[in-house]
């Protein structure tokens, strides 16, 4: 082209049939039992007592092995199949949360779903969500739902909309990744959430890095002054339980507190009184 110039590689050429290969493997993924469901213990803070999990999609590949979500994800996001996969994950949660028991102090777990911008822009979520729920039998005050901020960038307004038509199926509706956007702040005005996600890397170095613990304290401190829940995400460390605990975090999530888990040893988890 006119005063331009493109360098080439074979290793492109490579990319780009991996990622074509692995869009082909993923359409039929979910119906060859390739998917499942895995499950993040999420902890109130004050007492470290199980109050619901956080769904997470793990595909095990036949020749290819494990393949971790940040690969597939996005390619199921480029490619439009996250608004098939999406759906299905949904579902399923619903299905398998309505099945577990109460814990001992009687208390029912929340399930919390990523749902994917492209998800809650087609405008259909909704009534999935009402569907969902009418199907499985779940509670709709035992749904949570996670946007990214990126879901709710550009458009509040129209965010604002659907988001308040997810409320009125009984579901909680929390930002994920809450801190990596400029403009995230302004969102707990303009957005109606229920919850915020701190992001984990404000947590993973909120012990070395004096502007990390000052930012992860004022998101706390102005999200209760909204009655905003605050998650922290990514908890590894026990200072950092403490530091964020001290700080009045509600709930939190983490290797340190608990690796993903099986349906299964969620149920084990709520039998045994944790």
């Amino acid at each position: 082209g006119k005063n331009c110039y493109r360098y080439y590689s074979r290793a492109m050429d490579h990319a780009v049939e991996r990622r074509v290969h692995m869009e082909q493997e993923l359409r039929g993924a979910w119906e060859r039992g390739e998917l499942r469901l895995a499950y993040q213990p999420i902890f109130r803070m004050r007492d470290r007592r199980l109050v619901g999990v956080e769904v997470l999609l793990r595909w095990q590949h036949p020749t290819l092995g494990t393949i971790p979500p940040s690969v597939f994800i996005e390619v199921a996001e480029q490619s439009g199949l996250i608004e098939v996969i999406g759906p299905k994950v949904l579902r399923a949660a619903c299905m398998e949360a309505s099945q577990w028991p109460r814990g001992a102090a009687g208390d029912e777990l929340f399930v919390s779903v990523n749902v994917s911008p492209r998800q809650l822009r087609g405008g259909e979520l909704p009534a999935l969500v009402a569907q969902c729920l009418h199907e499985s039998g779940l509670p709709s005050s035992r749904l949570h739902l996670e946007l990214t901020e990126t879901a709710v960038i550009g458009d509040e307004m129209l965010a604002a909309q659907l988001l308040d038509k997810l409320h009125r199926t009984g579901v909680k509706v929390w930002l994920d990744d809450f801190g990596t956007g400029f403009s995230g702040l302004s969102h707990l005005r303009q957005v109606p959430v229920d919850g915020v996600k701190i992001d984990k890397s404000f947590v993973a170095d909120m012990q070395r890095d004096p502007d990390d613990l000052a930012l992860t304290t004022a998101i706390i401190a102005m999200a209760h002054a909204l009655g905003i829940t605050v998650v922290a995400e990514g908890i590894e460390q026990e200072a950092q339980f403490e530091l964020l605990a001290q700080r009045g975090c509600d709930l939190g999530q983490g290797y340190w507190l608990s690796h993903p888990v099986t349906a299964t040893e969620v149920v084990r988890m709520i039998d045994s009184g944790l």
